[in-house]
């Protein structure tokens, strides 16, 4: 089969180095109220620097824009600048309410949606609606101030601003012809009753890096005097070189300086007479010494003011170049006609491109919708990677924080000195969560594996980096706290993602997995000398992701005392040992020296699982009558409780769940040999938990915590209706407990957990995230995995009831099946042409121009499957298209066959000739 052109580049990109990949949508959507931009005395990021300060303070760590691109150090900045005429500032950037203005703690409150995008970037595209009245700022923020944790919270619908129909929308494509040469197109539709203006503002500017140091040296951009009717922007920086914006048709260029209006937010003199908000105050205040007469300064827009009668368009046309105008060169190169039929030609041909790349992805069997929400879920993965700049040395240091002495802390990440991070990463969601977090990142990491390889196993080695990973072994958590501890899944996306390799291409990427695995082993170890308390191989962590869950706040000291062996926290150390197993033996495989670190493994799992499913005397984690897994109370008079609460950290034990095909005891007969003596000294290892020495379908192995009995227990409650399953997928929290919630008494003070199936009603954790009921993608696609494993060992005579109570009987695989086709019907229409993601909105439910445009939320409502939290976490939610991808494009049968779910997914899809029906993006 032919190579599409887009995957032509990525091989250009990887074998000889071209550079497809410098240019891309690296800009923040909120680089404000950040803890890198942070340099208050109490760590109050929110409130140091604020959304109104934004358009006026330069930032030191990064840039934040609309639909916008940079080059992958950041240096240069292209984004969108909008203005109705009514607003009080240019819309510049996204606006959200921080964590303390929202009753469900910070949110995004635009409409802004990532319709494509190629891997190289070589196509992308991108929608924000803007209404024509002005935008409603305070209201949103003193509205939702007013209401309480159990109410919804205020959207920007609600303010009726889009009502008529009375807005914009705003389409942005790039295109790129060559690495360095990139169009855009920006095309403005009035979906309103009346005429409507807009200006619109293209708009240029460096990263300010020269404010912050002694002797930085100031890049600059400027016009070239040019005849015609095209406006050029030139702009020089002394590592980035020379470039040209050309704007076709603008009615002028205006220029400022990015540095910080002192003035207003100081009331102290500026360092410059042209600030960062300068263009802003040019346009919308009508100030002309706002802006340089000269023409030349470090930031600039083109401007553009369009009057458009109801119902109609206009687009605009603008090049970004190293290839200079006639008579001008930028690396011995010569532009003379930047626009004219080429562009919108080559335009044309990269959005087929596009399509192209994606027929080789998306499954055929899939129908339009689905390719559709499969397609945009790639889109926002890949519009979610963002430049992440971090010295904490510097940093700290402008804290007056020393790493040698302790007389001065900075308000966080005092033990991280060694940090930095100067990279383009994949973000949760670049507005709710602009900064990396280690977890979420090797979910990525899977979805981002179906169209790019290359830059999945780049995210992973960064984590496992020195300026990244510390000393001691800990990776980094996220920039509000670096120490805080998130589960160790680096592990098995590292192994996921190399057997993807070899189903590819016949042959995995050994070198790059021994180096994973070396620093894999300082991390494992930290976690053993860290989180294992009394060394009886039950684990604690914090609240390891899951925020609320717990009847406490599980990072912080127990009001009881004492502490908590927690059963989720074991589960994950027990897969972690799973999956270092799983490395060591592809590395034995063609490395013997490694066999012994098999054996060390598998013995390790051996101690934590039955750690974790013991039973009899002391109180372990494992509840027989109950049939599940609950965290253990230890007190300081050393009495210990379980806490009963159903919830996902009960689960997670399932996940902890590997088969293995028998190669390497195959090859090395000994190491079986070993493992008998072992257990057979041992019995007491494997009373509770299954044999790993029992055979299964074809001669597998298994590694379970749990034995067929206890298996069947837990998946009793995972399908039932009324306890786990939700007709959209598996909830945090089971609703058995909405009507008995958990309570715990400590003195008079009560602690309960019930089943909340939409937002928080507590601050815990900011109180922007709930786990007490809502489905949440990336532990559902843990539990699917688990489900295949089992189903590889069992085979097709393992079966359960599914439903629970149903009388429908299913293998594990169909349940696995069943569980993907509720996940995906959150974003799909149902038979009333209805996406539950958009609960009762109509808006986006029956508007033809908002129907198919998808948000992929945090998180999603426990019993009706409605978008909650974070509405652009396309980053683990972003999941949906690998679990699409694998349920459309292979059978039981393949599965049972293959064993190797990575193999199962990329083997299928060229069984069957990588044909796919491609989603037209909607415009």
């Amino acid at each position: 089969m032919d190579k599409s052109a887009e995957a032509k580049r990525l091989e250009e990109a990887r074998v000889q180095g071209l550079p497809w990949r410098k240019w891309g949508p690296y800009l923040s959507e909120r680089q404000w109220g950040t803890v890198r931009e942070d340099y208050s005395q109490d760590g109050n990021a929110w409130d140091y620097f604020a959304h109104d300060q934004a358009r006026s303070r330069a930032y030191r760590w990064g840039e934040d824009g609309l639909a916008g691109i940079s080059d992958d150090k950041q240096n240069l900045c292209f984004a969108l600048s909008l203005w109705n005429g009514k607003d009080l500032i240019l819309k510049e950037r996204l606006f959200g309410l921080t964590n303390s203005e929202g009753n469900h703690g910070e949110d995004v409150k635009e409409y802004y949606f990532y319709l494509d995008s190629t891997p190289t970037h070589s196509y992308m595209k991108y929608l924000y609606k803007y209404p024509q009245s002005e935008f409603p700022y305070r209201d949103l923020v003193e509205t939702n101030r007013r209401r309480s944790r159990q109410e919804l919270e205020y959207e920007l619908l609600d303010t009726g601003i889009f009502d008529e129909d009375r807005y914009f929308d705003v389409f942005v494509e790039y295109a790129k012809e060559t690495p360095e040469n990139i169009l855009i197109r920006i095309t403005v539709i009035n979906r309103g009753p009346e005429p409507a203006t807009l200006y619109v503002l293209p708009t240029l500017w460096f990263r300010n890096t020269w404010s912050w140091k002694e002797g930085g040296s100031r890049p600059v951009l400027k016009k070239v005097p040019n005849g015609a009717s095209n406006s050029i922007i030139s702009t020089s920086h002394p590592e980035l070189g020379d470039r040209f914006l050309y704007c076709d048709g603008a009615a002028g260029l205006f220029f400022t300086e990015n540095e910080t209006n002192n003035e207003r937010l100081f009331h102290a003199p500026n360092a410059t007479p042209y600030v960062k908000d300068g263009i802003n105050d040019y346009i919308v205040q009508g100030h002309e010494g706002a802006v340089n007469p000269q023409k030349v300064g470090t930031k600039a827009a083109a401007a553009y003011r369009l009057t458009l009668a109801p119902g109609t368009f206009q687009t605009l046309r603008l090049r970004l170049s190293d290839v200079g105008p006639a008579g001008r060169t930028a690396g011995n190169k010569e532009q003379n006609v930047p626009f004219g039929d080429s562009f919108d030609a080559l335009m044309q041909k990269r959005e087929r491109e596009a399509d192209a790349f994606y027929a080789t992805v998306i499954p055929y069997s899939l129908n339009s919708d689905a390719a559709r929400v499969m397609r945009q879920a790639l889109a926002g993965m890949l519009w979610s990677k963002q430049f992440y700049y971090y010295d904490l040395d510097m940093w700290l240091k402008q804290h007056n924080a020393d790493s040698f002495k302790a007389t001065h802390a900075a308000p966080r990440n005092n033990h991280w000195h060694h940090m930095y991070n100067a990279d383009i990463i994949s973000m949760p969601d670049k507005w709710e969560y602009p900064w990396y977090a280690a977890w979420d990142l090797a979910f990525h990491v899977l979805a981002l594996t179906l169209v790019d390889e290359d830059f999945g196993k780049q995210q992973l080695d960064l984590m496992l980096q020195g300026h990244y990973l510390h000393p001691n072994g800990q990776l980094p958590a996220y920039e509000w706290n670096f120490g805080d501890v998130n589960p160790p899944v680096h592990a098995w996306s590292t192994i996921f993602s190399h057997r993807l390799e070899m189903a590819r291409h016949g042959k995995g990427d050994i070198e790059w997995l021994e180096r994973s695995f070396q620093k894999l082993l300082l991390n494992f170890t930290w976690w053993v000398n860290r989180k294992d308390r009394s060394g009886r191989n039950a684990f604690e962590g914090g609240f390891l992701g899951l925020d609320n869950i717990g009847v406490f706040d599980r990072s912080a000291p127990l009001p009881t005392g004492g502490y908590l062996e927690q059963a989720d926290g074991t589960a994950w150390m027990a897969l972690y040992c799973q999956n270092m197993l799983e490395i060591a033996v592809q590395l034995a495989l063609e490395r013997p020296s490694y066999a012994e670190m098999c054996t060390k493994f598998l013995e390790h799992f051996l101690w934590i699982a039955a750690a974790l499913a013991h039973e009899g005397g002391d109180v372990g984690m494992w509840d027989e009558e109950d049939g599940f897994f609950y965290d253990v109370l230890r007190l300081p008079d050393g009495t210990a409780q379980r806490l009963k609460v159903r919830s996902m950290v009960g689960l997670l034990p399932l996940c902890a769940v590997t088969v293995f095909e028998g190669e390497l005891v195959r090859k090395y007969p000994h190491l079986n040999d070993e493992l008998r003596r072992f257990l057979a000294g041992r019995p007491e290892l494997t009373v509770f938990i299954h044999d790993p020495t029992q055979t299964g379908y074809a001669g597998r192995r298994l590694a379970s915590i749990l034995n067929e009995n206890r298996l069947r227990k837990v998946l009793s409650k995972l399908v039932d209706e009324n306890e786990f399953l939700s007709p959209y997928g598996i909830r945090a929290l089971s609703r058995y407990h909405a009507e008995h919630p958990y309570v715990f008494h400590l003195g008079d003070r009560e602690y309960r957990v019930s089943y909340l199936p939409a937002e928080s009603d507590t601050s815990m954790f900011g109180g922007n995230s709930n786990w007490r009921g809502p489905v949440w993608m990336p532990v559902n696609a843990l539990i699917i995995r688990a489900l295949l494993q089992y189903y590889t060992y069992y085979g097709n005579g393992f079966i359960v009831e599914c439903p629970t109570g149903s009388g429908r009987q299913m293998t594990l695989y169909q349940v696995a099946e069943e569980l993907a086709r509720r996940l995906s019907s959150i974003f799909l229409r149902d038979k009333g042409g209805c996406r539950p993601v958009y609960g009762g909105t109509t808006k986006f439910q029956q508007d033809p121009h908002w129907r198919d445009y998808i948000s992929f939320y945090e998180y999603f409502h426990g019993d009706n499957g409605a978008g909650l939290g974070a509405n652009h976490q396309t980053g683990w939610t972003g999941l949906i298209a690998s679990v699409m991808h694998l349920f459309s494009s292979t059978t039981a049968e393949q599965a049972l066959e293959l064993g190797k779910m990575a193999a199962v997914i990329e083997t299928a899809a060229i069984a069957r000739g990588a044909k796919a029906k491609v989603a037209a993006t909607a415009t």
